[in-house]
């Protein structure tokens, strides 16, 4: 038996001796290696061109504004996500974290521009570029999750559940946080809306931006002539924002129901001096409430078992002002029902770095008795009722003295008894945060009531923005809303989310209505009782796919 030593095997001509690897691999296929496929599924896309990503962001974040109540366009929501994830498929995270900048900037330069109506741009654009980091953060996130194992139906729940998450730690931070620019307040009018019942605000936004990146997947499956594939993710883009419109909204009343009435009562002109009318805007709710009294006394309304007056209505303290006090009395004595109005209380405290104590407070008036109940606002408004770290700020601007007396919050759950119904409060920006409202539904709220000022930012888009945060706490705890302003956009909402009233801006009003009480919990509610907030979940779903994502991206470089 012989042996022979083996021998290389000639290459054949034409063709390399060996397949080329690594970053040769990505070079051989005429792209960059990041942008190739890792384990489990083809990537999204090659990175565009950073100079057609930018623009492509810009006009997502042009269109993710203009689907917020003012143009209130809905369906640009997720088309303006999808634009952002085509700008960020197969990028680096700095990259992909600078053309987020770029969205958040063109949602939120338009969105917030109330905040500068009287103030200027020291704090609208400010405020507009804290928010669009977290824009920033979203997409730099999404740029690794579309790196993630799965297919585009994985990878696109995978970026509703980073968009989510990203939501979560802008509502909290910094300050206590301002999810004002949060995707799921531009849904009012979507079939979105309907999934607040599931899992809240943060359901709403995770289905509007995994409708967008599925999107995005459809238009980028088109690119490459793979027509099923691009109309199954269109189709499945659709289904996720249809959704909502299989969720059961009941609406009817389950403890009785309540005939409430709101005022709204304007004020003399515009501005930031809305303070100094504070006798002609407390003069106008009275007014506004004898209007209502002499109206039901022709028969020509019911008799109010309750009557709103929004944030505001009372700047002049009637618990030491006798004037004052005499003004609310009257009114409530005229209307023959319980009086609830938002008061600035005033009092001396020596512990106070200014010796004075100011509260944002919801009142309970009771004709001939007084004020029976009161609820202190929690969340008090950062560089609005309050300056944090002044000295820092007032070397940056004097603005800071615009609000020389910084307000303390209160520490009590917003839950009222009036009329034989249990009320929860909500006071201007606190229907923003989701805890507030839902603290005030687990108390035993049965009706919600939300009494917000608008006058200093004018005619604006401000006003509707925030109702459509009231609608979406309808739907989310399945209760009538009381939204009641100072000079609009006031309205009454039933369960479901539909606004029943709604007034005009800048325009004395009187809305009244039936409203049902309504004692169950919807699905987000018991979840959240039961220990599994819909919201806590998907920050660890959205965790889980950015280290899968970080992972893979980390294996097709090595």
């Amino acid at each position: 038996m012989s042996t022979s030593t083996a021998r290389p095997r000639p290459a054949r001509a034409g063709r390399p001796a060996a397949r080329p690897v690594g970053r040769a691999a990505g070079r051989a296929a005429g792209r960059p290696a990041a942008a190739r496929a890792p384990q489990g599924g083809r990537a999204p896309a090659a990175a565009l061109p950073l100079a057609a990503a930018l623009p492509l962001a810009a006009a997502g974040g042009l269109a993710a504004f203009c689907a917020f109540p003012g143009t209130g366009a809905w369906p640009l929501a997720p088309a303006g996500v999808a634009a952002l994830v085509l700008a960020v498929a197969g990028r680096r995270v700095l990259p992909a974290a600078l053309v987020g900048f770029v969205f958040g900037l063109a949602l939120c330069v338009p969105l917030l521009s109330w905040a500068g109506v009287y103030i200027g741009p020291v704090a609208w654009l400010p405020l507009s570029a804290a928010e669009a980091l977290f824009s920033a953060l979203v997409a730099a996130l999404a740029a690794v999750v579309l790196r993630a194992p799965g297919g585009p139906l994985v990878r696109s729940l995978a970026v509703g559940a980073v968009w989510a998450g990203v939501e979560a730690l802008q509502a909290r931070f910094p300050f206590g946080g301002f999810g004002w620019t949060r995707i799921a307040f531009s849904q009012a009018d979507a079939p979105t809306l309907g999934l607040a019942a599931l899992g809240g605000a943060p359901l709403v936004s995770a289905a509007v931006a995994a409708a967008g990146a599925l999107g995005a997947h459809a238009v980028i499956a088109l690119h490459r002539r793979r027509a099923r594939s691009a109309a199954a993710l269109a189709a499945g883009a659709v289904a996720a924002v249809g959704a909502g419109l299989l969720v059961p909204a009941p609406t009817a009343a389950q403890a009785g129901s309540l005939e409430v009435a709101a005022v709204q009562g304007d004020v003399p002109r515009a501005g930031l001096d809305f303070n100094a009318q504070r006798r002609a805007v407390l003069d106008n709710h009275v007014d506004g409430t004898l209007r209502l009294a002499e109206e039901v006394a022709a028969g020509q309304r019911a008799a109010p078992a309750l009557v709103v007056w929004p944030e505001n209505a009372s700047d002049i303290d009637p618990l030491r002002n006798a004037d004052a006090a005499a003004q609310v009395e009257r009114a409530a004595a005229a209307a023959g029902a319980p009086l609830l109005l938002g008061a600035v209380l005033r009092s001396e405290d020596p512990g106070e770095p200014d010796g004075v104590r100011l509260t944002n407070t919801s009142l309970l008036w009771q004709a001939g008795v007084g004020p029976v109940a009161a609820y202190d606002k929690r969340d008090v408004a950062p560089f609005a009722e309050y300056i944090p770290h002044r000295a820092l700020f007032r070397a940056i601007t004097s603005a800071v003295d615009l609000r020389p007396v910084d307000f303390d919050a209160g520490t009590q759950v917003g839950v009222v008894d009036a009329a034989g119904a249990r009320l929860g409060v909500l006071i201007c920006f606190e229907v923003v945060a989701d805890d507030l409202a839902a603290d005030a539904v687990d108390a035993g709220a049965q009706l919600l009531v939300v009494q917000t000022n608008n006058a200093t930012f004018g005619y604006t888009d401000e006003s509707v923005q925030q109702l459509a945060m009231s609608r979406l706490r309808a739907v989310e705890h399945g209760r009538a809303v009381v939204h009641a302003s100072t000079v609009g956009v006031s309205s009454l909402i039933t369960p479901d989310g539909t606004a029943l009233q709604r007034t005009a801006l800048f325009e004395p009003a009187l809305l009244q209505e039936q409203l049902p009480l309504r004692t169950s919990s919807t699905v987000a509610d018991r979840l959240r009782r039961a220990g599994v907030p819909v919201e806590g979940v998907l920050v660890v779903l959205g965790a889980g796919a950015v280290l899968a994502g970080a992972l893979a991206g980390r294996r097709a470089r090595a």
